[in-house]
């Protein structure tokens, strides 16, 4: 009688923790914080400067392509100011937490004799597929300065793929055959970054909270930062401005 009652309380007690969501001798999972969200605007601060026509005639077939002409994308925004191309990261705050890369592969086409996109943003060790959908030869030779340098023809139809193993913010791009196109490579240790789109508009989502420096950059405008702090599942906004 007393061994029936003595099973009978094991199994109760077992219950008791299987309802609780445990298991004996593990206790139950920490909760995660909801993620946080920072976003907001970049944008020009004056009058913006006139594009620089591009002279493609040296190649034919990159002319035909433009019959209306086409223009540098150094500085590329509209009438109210909105900042497109500008990579805004987290640059502090994470510690030493490690992400791994994604599988799937960035791409940038060489398209119309120009880049696309005009900014790329990867991750370190992450595969960068480079495509040339143009029906002539390019060419595109990355300039790191903490990575491998390298330097490629590539045919039509020919895809070929890159790496970078370390940070860097950000890689400028060239093809040595068209001396207009320029592009930038941008290399991120973690998941925090985005890339302003044609309204000036950015979104660093899945933060977990914390204080962090938030950085825009723009190839010909500089570097700017700001601090901020973020409590669990909280979405804040912030804003940069920049002018030459």
């Amino acid at each position: 009688m007393r061994k029936h009652w003595l099973q009978i309380t094991i199994l109760a007690a077992l219950a008791a923790c299987l309802a609780a969501g445990g298991a004996p001798g593990t206790g139950s999972a920490a909760p995660v914080p909801p993620a946080a969200t920072v976003k907001g605007t970049v944008k020009f601060q004056g009058t913006v400067p006139k594009a620089t026509h591009i002279d493609m005639s040296a190649d034919p077939k990159c002319a035909q392509m433009h019959p209306g002409g086409a223009t540098m994308q150094d500085i590329e925004a509209d009438a109210k100011g909105d900042l497109e191309n500008v990579i805004v990261y987290v640059s502090q705050g994470l510690g030493d937490a490690k992400f791994e890369p994604p599988k799937e592969a960035a791409v940038i086409d060489q398209k119309g004799c120009m880049y696309q996109p005009h900014v790329v943003t990867v991750r370190a060790n992450q595969e960068l597929k480079v495509v040339n959908s143009d029906n002539t030869t390019h060419n595109i030779h990355p300039l790191p300065y903490n990575n491998r340098e390298s330097n490629q023809s590539q045919p039509p139809g020919v895809p070929f793929s890159m790496t970078f193993a370390r940070e860097e913010i950000a890689i400028p791009v060239k093809c040595n055959i068209h001396p207009w196109m320029h592009s930038y490579i941008a290399v991120f240790k973690n998941p925090y970054f985005a890339v302003t789109g044609k309204d000036g508009s950015f979104e660093i989502a899945n933060l977990p909270p914390g204080t962090y420096t938030i950085t825009a950059w723009q190839e010909k405008l500089g570097s700017q930062s700001q601090k901020i702090a973020v409590g669990a599942g909280e979405s804040k906004t912030l804003d940069f401005s920049f002018k030459q």
